[in-house]
């Protein structure tokens, strides 16, 4: 289980404040909207990871380090070209969901970011939206972020970028389950394409800006490509989320996140 691993003959530290990003969500019935199952299976290892880690979160609680466990996500828009969908049904909304149906809730503070349409966008507006605030990161107490193998190293790339931490600072917890590896891109191509786009920049303002310059680019030869065969047909539909207001019930916090907390809600 994660966290229960020995490395070098000693356990790892715990990581009691997590981010989850999202893997964005499909039309459901009824003009709803639900979760992919690569989505579902983050928010799964996000609550496996506290189950098996119940101790050190209640540890933590009590020296007076509440765990929190951020919920990122709005809509795929940079990597599939996604449209947002109705406000309440993005990523970071339906985790949060998931999440307080597990009781999550009664080991961490639970808040939800869902206006971001990217990697990059998750950790920025997560910071800008102040979600990890209270909270220094190193080796001792590193910052959990959850997602699939393949995705973790790009996320490890752009936390040092945007949150300027690295190394043991922060703390790998995978998800497995929910697709295959990605798909129309390559991740190494796009990892190699985030270190070169982003190479000297560290402004949130700068890196979002090289990001929709890459991104643009990678659109425009993904359209070449599959304009190439003859008589080729459009792809199926695509994961979608995005920036939304809180659901009924739930109030927002500073950039129009989320927060829930144990026994209340917190404005």
């Amino acid at each position: 289980m994660p966290g229960t691993s020995q490395r070098g003959g000693h356990l790892p530290p715990t990581a009691t404040v997590l981010v989850v990003l999202g893997r964005g969500v499909l039309p459901a019935a009824g003009g709803t909207w639900a979760l992919t199952p690569a989505s579902l299976a983050r928010v799964r290892a996000a609550r496996d990871y506290v189950a098996a880690n119940e101790a050190a979160f209640a540890a933590a609680a009590q020296r007076g380090r509440r765990p929190r466990i951020v919920f990122t996500g709005g809509w795929a828009e940079a990597a599939e070209g996604a449209a947002p969908p109705p406000a309440g049904w993005r990523e970071a909304d339906l985790m949060l969901r998931e999440a307080l149906a597990a009781g999550l809730d009664r080991h961490a503070d639970l808040r939800a970011e869902a206006r971001s349409r990217s990697t990059l966008e998750n950790l920025l507006r997560t910071a800008a939206d102040g979600l990890l605030a209270g909270h220094a990161f190193d080796r001792h107490h590193p910052l959990g972020i959850v997602s699939h193998t393949w995705h973790l190293p790009r996320v490890r790339y752009l936390a040092r970028r945007a949150l300027g931490l690295r190394g043991g600072a922060l703390l790998d917890v995978p998800a497995t389950g929910g697709e295959p590896a990605p798909g129309w891109w390559p991740e190494g191509a796009v990892r190699m394409a985030c270190r070169l786009w982003f190479l000297g920049v560290r402004e949130p303002a700068g890196l979002l800006r090289r990001e929709r310059a890459m991104v643009a680019l990678l659109h425009r030869a993904r359209r070449g490509t599959r304009r190439a065969p003859a008589g080729g047909r459009p792809s199926a539909r695509r994961p979608t989320g995005g920036d939304a207001d809180a659901p009924t019930g739930y109030r927002t916090v500073a950039g129009g996140s989320t927060a829930v907390t144990k026994n209340r809600r917190t404005p």
